[in-house]
């Protein structure tokens, strides 16, 4: 449970700091990025086990690439008033979240 905690926590100063860099990718607060990023795993974890490792935003590749961009678009209508992404914004933090998370793994191994 403790584990789950810190992989939220670092998920969420993520968002943050991809919100940062990436223009069209703005998080609203801390507990906005925490709320965002519970989703942003749930979703990912369905997605997972419905279509498997591979296409899941924890997977590699130009299609995780994808679903994790189309997972962080939808999360803003999930969890309003926490985060606002355009398209390309989408996009393009997914492609920061997935180098940062090459460097920081926020996912439960």
């Amino acid at each position: 449970m403790f584990r789950a905690l810190v992989t939220l926590v670092v998920s969420a100063l993520v968002l943050i700091v991809s919100s940062w860099i990436v223009p069209g990718f703005v998080v609203f607060g801390f507990w906005g990025a925490v709320k965002t990023a519970l989703v942003i795993a749930i979703i990912g974890y369905v997605v997972e086990r419905f279509f498997g490792r591979a296409m899941s935003p924890r997977g590699r590749g130009a299609v995780s690439f994808v679903v994790g961009a189309v997972v962080i678009y939808l999360s803003q209508y999930l969890v309003p008033n926490s985060v606002n992404v355009s398209a390309f914004g989408a996009l393009i933090a997914s492609l920061v979240i997935g180098f940062i998370d090459g460097i920081v793994p926020t996912n439960l191994r």
